[in-house]
């Protein structure tokens, strides 16, 4: 028997949790090695990080805004749809759907895998380890444990949001009081009064490493930062997963928006912190040339010793896991309102008897267990961000063209700061995205045209009634 109704029980905690562990994954443990690597001071790596920040928060309270508006499934996808067209709203939930939510549930599903690893070498991503090839393709261990992870998770939340609540609240709050762990234990024992003066002595002398050491950088330092804030930014995403189930929270008009400020800020300030002990401990090349990116582990291993190193593959894991199962619980939500708005295939628009989209969380599952076993995973991350930042400008430049045209609607939640907080969220990302296009395009035009994909699509499976 399948039920129409969404239930609302997530309060305002959960939501929170919810943001939160969906925002962390395992980008905070690794991602400040390859940004060291193109800036080179300890300044300027705090910057990228402040900046990601800042833009994350600035576009959650606007958000809070649009969701007090529209507390109903689908989030962004609704807020684009009503704020421009249905083929805006579609735009956003075909990249979601091939590359953003599911592309990011296979990057993390392996990451966890690769952590796993520390204490099942099997696991390590290894041409040792592939058990089947098929072309170009090679099938690893590793690929194979994700795809399980995915699918348990997935079953999990097929019966019902309590589960997938639970998983989310416990494991996040751990990850939470972990991190918070790490930042005392590496500032009480493991940071190095000469290796902080050292670091921060030219902490705003940009360089970038080419390997062999760092080389000082007089002409392009914007485009750099630009560069580096590829990692800090998507490391910051996903915060905006609560307006996907915002059917299933209590009091949504309220609570999402405070969700979206709590979770943001906090997990914010827990990433600029974890930096300033990264500094404090290790020396700048240190951090750019840690084993495999792995900051984190470098730092425990200085604290710890060995044991360090499966200390942190263990709390990484934690957090993999927890941000995964954000992902899923929350995915699914959008592609059912799509498919009840005749914008994807119309059996996926139902609930089961548990009052959630299983056949959404199916299909998801299936596309990010693919994208699994391709190995393609990490190439689609990079091409993400671009199209993550340009759905966010077009997603706040809606709530000025709705304060314009629909000035009665119900707001009982006010963006702060508007319009100059939603006003230089636009700029600044803008300014990013027009940086990224320049000095990356290798990555961020295939983004591009990954979104663009999407417009043939709609006209040829949406409009003519295929799908």
């Amino acid at each position: 028997m399948e039920q129409q109704n969404f239930k609302p029980s997530l309060g305002l905690l959960d939501a929170a949790m919810i943001v939160a562990g969906s925002m962390i994954g395992s980008g905070i443990f690794i991602v400040s090695a390859d940004i060291t690597r193109n800036v080179g001071g300890a300044g300027w790596l705090i910057l990228a990080w402040v900046f990601a920040g800042v833009l994350t928060i600035t576009a959650a309270l606007s958000y809070g805004e649009l969701s007090s508006m529209y507390p109903k499934a689908g989030g962004q996808y609704t807020y684009l749809k009503e704020a421009f067209s249905p083929l805006m709203g579609f735009l956003y939930g075909w990249t979601l759907f091939t590359v953003i939510q599911t592309g990011t549930i296979a990057a993390v599903g392996v990451a966890f895998t690769k952590f796993a690893a520390y204490f099942l070498p099997a696991l390590e991503l290894n041409p040792k380890n592939v058990i089947l090839s098929l072309g170009p393709i090679n099938i690893q261990i590793a690929h194979l444990v994700s795809v399980c992870l995915i699918i348990l998770l997935t079953y999990i939340n097929t019966m019902g949001v309590e589960g997938g609540k639970k998983i989310q609240t416990i494991f996040t709050i751990t990850k939470i009081t972990s991190l918070l762990g790490l930042i005392i234990f590496g500032f009480a024992l493991g940071a190095n009064a000469s290796v902080w003066e050292m670091n921060w002595s030219i902490a705003w002398q940009m360089s970038k490493f080419d390997g062999s050491g760092f080389n000082v950088v007089t002409t392009g330092a914007l485009g750099l930062l630009a560069a580096a804030m590829v990692g800090s930014v998507f490391s910051a995403d996903a915060w905006n997963n609560i307006t996907f189930i915002a059917g299933e929270v209590k009091n949504p008009k309220r609570n999402i928006g405070l969700s979206l400020l709590l979770g943001t800020s906090v997990v914010i300030g827990i990433y600029i912190l974890t930096n300033f002990m990264y500094t404090a401990v290790l020396s700048m090349p240190e951090i750019a040339t840690a084993p495999s990116d792995r900051v984190a582990i470098a730092v425990c291993q200085n604290i710890f010793g060995d044991i360090g190193t499966k200390v942190m593959a263990a709390l990484i894991m934690v957090s993999t896991f927890g941000c995964i199962n954000g992902m899923i619980l929350s995915g699914a939500r959008v592609y059912y309102t799509m498919a009840n708005d005749k914008m994807f295939f119309p059996s996926i628009g139902t609930l089961n008897k548990n009052a959630v989209p299983a056949k959404a969380l199916w299909i998801q599952c299936l596309w990010a267990g693919l994208l699994c076993l391709s190995g393609k995973y990490g190439d689609l991350l990079d091409y993400v961000v671009i199209a993550v930042l340009i759905f966010y400008i077009i997603t706040i430049i809606g709530l000025f063209k709705l304060r314009i045209e629909q000035p009665y609607l119900e707001r009982p939640y006010k963006a702060f700061g508007y319009p100059i907080l939603p006003a230089l969220y636009i700029l600044m990302a803008f300014v990013l995205s027009v940086l990224l296009l320049k000095y990356k395009p290798e990555f961020t035009l295939p983004g591009v045209a990954i979104v663009l994909l999407g417009i043939p699509v709609y006209f040829i499976f949406i409009k003519k009634k295929i799908v």
